[in-house]
C-alpha cells in the first residue's frame, strides 16, 4: 500500500545571496508497518506474557516459601548439681567435648568430709542393729521358757492349794470327831462318877462291897482321863485345822503367785514384738544411713562436672574461684554428635501459606552464610501460632481488634546423606525454605 507523503508546510528558506542549487531529484516515500501487522504483533507479545504468568503462576502454586527461617539445635545448658567453687576449668569456647568429658570440678573438700561422717553414721547404724537383732533369739528363747515355766508353777501351786483344801477339809472332820469324842467322854464321865457317888453311899450303908465301889472310883477317875484325852485331841484337832487352813492360805499365796509369773510371762512375746520393732527401726536407721553414704557419694562425684552430650561449648562463662550454685548455668553446649538429629529447620510461614502442606512432603533449604542448597522433609506444623507461645499473647477481645496475619512455625528435618553439609550448620543461621506441597 502506498505511504502518503505530506509535503513539508515550512521549507527552509534559501538565503538571499545563495547561489541559485541545481535541480535535486526528489526524496523517495518512507514505507511504514501496516496496521494488521502491529495487531498480529501485539497479540503474539500478549500471549506469550499470558502464557509466561500462567506458567509462573503454575511453577509457585505447588510451592510455599519464605525467608523467615532459621536453623535450631538442642543447646544444653551445662549448670553443677551441689553448690562450690570453681577449681579448674578445662574447656573454652568454641571446643568440641565428648559425652562424659570433663568441664569444670568444684572444691570437693566439704563433701569428702560430709561423706566420712555418713560412713561413721552407717558404721554406728551397723552396730546398733546387729545389738537389737542379736538379742532376740536370747529374748525369745527366755519368753518361752518363763511362760512354760509359770504355767508348771502355777500347775503345782493350784496342785498345793487342792491338797491344802482336802487336808483342811480332813482336819476339820477330825476336829468334829474330836469334839463328838469329847462329849462322848464327858457324858461317860458324869455317868461314871455318878454312879461312884451313889456307891460311895451304898458302901457307907455297907451295902455293896468295898471292891465295888473302888471299882466305880476306877472307871470315874478313868472317864475323866479319857475327858482329858478326848479334850486334848480336840485341840490337837483344832490346831491342826488351824495349820490346814494356814496351809491353804499359803498355797492360794503360792497360785496368786504363780499366776502373777505367768503374766509376768505373758508379756515376753509383747517385749520380743517390741524388740523386733526395735530391731526393725534399727535396720531402718541403717538403710537411712546407707542413703545418705550414697547421697554423699553422689554429691562427691557432682563436683567434676560433666558433658551429657558430644557437642560444641558456647558461652562459656565460669571462671576459677567462682562461687557457683546449684542450677546457675556455667557453660552451653550445642550437640552436634548426630547432625541429622541435632539439626533442623523451623520456618515460620505465614498462615495463608499452610494450605496444601502436610507432613512428609520434600523441601529445600537455601543456606545463605554458604550459599548452597540441602534436601529437607516437612516434619510437622506447630500446634499454635508463634504469638501465642510469646510472653505477651494478644488479647483480641480487648481493645480495638486489628487483622494481622499470623505466622505458624513448620518444622522441618534434613534428609540423609548430607552429614558433611550438616556439620557446617550453626544454630540461629537464615535459611530460606520452600516446601513442594505438590
Amino acid at each position: 500500500m502506498p505511504t502518503h507523503v505530506e509535503p513539508s508546510q515550512n521549507p527552509p528558506s534559501a538565503p538571499s545571496n545563495a547561489p541559485a542549487a541545481p535541480d535535486a531529484p526528489a526524496p523517495q516515500a518512507k514505507r511504514g508497518v501496516s496496521p494488521k501487522t502491529k495487531r498480529l504483533l501485539l497479540l503474539v507479545i500478549a500471549a506469550i506474557v499470558v502464557a509466561a504468568v500462567a506458567g509462573w503462576y503454575f511453577f509457585l502454586r505447588g510451592r510455599a516459601s519464605t525467608d523467615d527461617a532459621q536453623i535450631e539445635a538442642h543447646i544444653d545448658p551445662i549448670s553443677p548439681r551441689v553448690a562450690g567453687t570453681v577449681t579448674h576449668v578445662y574447656v573454652q569456647n568454641n571446643q568440641f567435648v565428648h559425652a562424659g568429658q570433663v568441664l569444670f570440678t568444684l572444691d570437693p573438700s566439704d563433701y569428702r568430709l560430709a561423706l566420712q561422717h555418713a560412713k561413721a553414721s552407717l558404721a554406728s547404724a551397723y552396730a546398733a542393729a546387729s545389738g537389737a537383732t542379736t538379742g532376740i533369739p536370747i529374748q525369745q528363747t527366755s519368753s518361752h521358757s518363763s511362760i512354760s515355766s509359770a504355767q508348771a508353777g502355777l500347775i503345782t501351786a493350784r496342785a498345793e492349794e487342792s491338797q491344802a483344801e482336802q487336808n483342811l477339809a480332813l482336819a476339820g472332820s477330825r476336829e468334829q470327831a474330836a469334839r463328838a469324842a469329847v462329849a462322848e467322854a464327858q457324858a461317860n464321865a458324869r455317868r461314871a462318877v455318878s454312879d461312884a457317888r451313889r456307891y460311895r453311899q451304898l458302901v457307907a450303908k455297907n451295902e455293896v462291897s468295898r471292891q465295888a465301889y473302888t471299882h466305880m472310883e476306877t472307871a470315874a477317875a478313868a472317864a475323866r482321863a479319857a475327858v482329858r484325852a478326848a479334850q486334848a485331841n480336840e485341840a490337837a484337832a483344832r490346831n491342826a485345822v488351824a495349820a490346814a487352813s494356814a496351809g491353804v492360805s499359803v498355797a492360794r499365796g503360792r497360785v496368786e503367785q504363780a499366776l502373777a509369773a505367768v503374766r509376768r510371762a505373758a508379756v515376753g512375746p509383747q517385749e520380743v514384738r517390741v524388740s523386733r520393732s526395735r530391731a526393725g527401726e534399727a535396720q531402718a536407721q541403717v538403710a537411712l544411713r546407707q542413703a545418705a553414704v550414697a547421697q554423699a557419694e553422689l554429691n562427691l562425684g557432682w563436683t567434676a562436672v560433666r558433658a551429657p552430650v558430644s557437642g560444641l561449648v558456647g558461652d562459656r562463662h565460669v571462671e576459677v574461684g567462682q562461687a557457683i550454685a546449684p542450677g546457675q548455668p556455667g557453660l552451653d553446649i550445642v550437640e552436634s554428635g548426630h547432625p541429622l538429629l541435632d539439626r533442623w529447620v523451623v520456618a515460620n510461614y505465614k498462615e495463608t501459606d499452610l494450605q496444601g502442606m502436610a507432613p512428609g512432603q520434600r523441601a529445600t533449604v537455601h543456606v545463605d552464610a554458604y550459599n548452597e542448597d540441602l534436601k529437607a522433609k516437612l516434619n510437622s506444623i506447630g500446634s499454635a501460632t508463634g504469638s501465642r507461645f510469646s510472653l505477651l499473647p494478644p488479647e483480641n477481645a480487648t481493645g480495638n481488634y486489628v487483622k494481622v496475619v499470623q505466622r505458624v512455625p513448620v518444622k522441618l528435618f534434613f534428609d540423609a546423606g548430607q552429614n558433611a553439609k550438616l556439620q557446617r550448620l550453626r544454630p540461629g543461621m537464615s535459611v530460606e525454605v520452600t516446601v513442594y506441597t505438590r
